[in-house]
């Protein structure tokens, strides 16, 4: 059994990250995250479920969903699958948290906080080769930003290759920690950093209450069982790659047999039983 929480886990990354006695850690990792940008001096958890605006809608259900001592509105969330449409489904997310910022009546005159969507991604996006992509509204020429109101950050952790050692910014830290956090025997970067040592605490395996420890097991089998069901669909996409490439290769060498026979003026079906290729086919080289 590991030491530390796996982040990778539903339950797990809203034990690290979602909880009022790890508001600190939260606060702390957006504030490394977004440094040189902004400043979060508090925070409040909000119900991560957003119900739908009609009967018949979709409601939405957020890792952890929050806002600012100033009003803005953060998502964050661990992703451990690619989705259809993912960067499409992250925008409908943070329209929903501007769209219910609107008040009713002539009062109100658009006064939206900002909203924030942070995407840690178990996975690489499209042909995505960056570790970190910012999203923001500016103009396409100039590059201008053209309203802070709007902001995302993906984040594709396989990309992230450093060691303890090569890691010089916290954001860095963090990073190297949520991807190994689940084999780590000691919490590093202490020094460096003293909420680490409040993450020690509260990643502790052996520290959770009966209840904590029963969820968080039933999500680490989740998290298991997917992790062997996409194996086996990668083991089974080998395969089947491999069998039609040799099947292609194989097709490839017939046809280059057949073209060399068809010069040297053999007829047709004579190609076409020494090949096994069909008569159309050769008759069409």
């Amino acid at each position: 059994m590991s030491k530390f929480i796996n982040p990778f886990t539903d339950y797990g990354f809203k034990l690290i990250f979602g909880r009022e006695v790890s508001k600190e850690l939260l606060i702390e990792f957006l504030n490394d995250l977004l440094e040189g940008e902004r400043v979060i001096t508090d925070l409040q958890f909000l119900n991560n479920e957003q119900l739908p605006l009609y009967p018949e809608g979709r409601g939405i259900i957020y890792d952890v969903y929050c806002t600012t001592e100033t009003g803005e509105k953060i998502i964050v969330e661990m992703q451990n699958r690619m989705q259809s449409n993912f960067k499409e489904r992250s925008i409908y997310y943070l329209s929903r948290a501007i769209v219910n910022q609107g008040m009713i009546g002539n009062e109100w005159k658009f006064d939206i906080k900002a909203v924030y969507g942070v995407f840690l991604m178990n996975f690489i996006i499209d042909k995505n080769i960056k570790l970190r992509t910012d999203v923001i509204l500016s103009d396409r020429e100039t590059r201008e930003l053209f309203s802070d109101k709007f902001r995302e950050i993906f984040i594709a952790l396989p990309l992230f290759n450093k060691n303890e050692e090569e890691c010089e910014t916290n954001f860095e830290r963090w990073i190297y920690i949520l991807n190994n956090m689940e084999t780590l025997k000691r919490m590093p970067f202490k020094a460096r950093k003293a909420v680490f040592e409040k993450l020690e605490d509260i990643a502790d395996v052996a520290s959770m209450s009966p209840e904590d420890r029963e969820r968080y097991d039933n999500s680490v089998k989740v998290y298991r069982d997917y992790l062997v069901t996409m194996d086996a669909a990668e083991q089974k996409g080998m395969k089947e790659g491999m069998e039609k490439g040799m099947k292609e290769g194989a097709q490839k060498a017939q046809l280059q047999i057949a073209r060399n026979m068809k010069a040297k003026g053999i007829d047709n079906q004579s190609i076409a039983e020494c090949t096994d290729l069909p008569l159309s086919m050769i008759e069409e080289l």
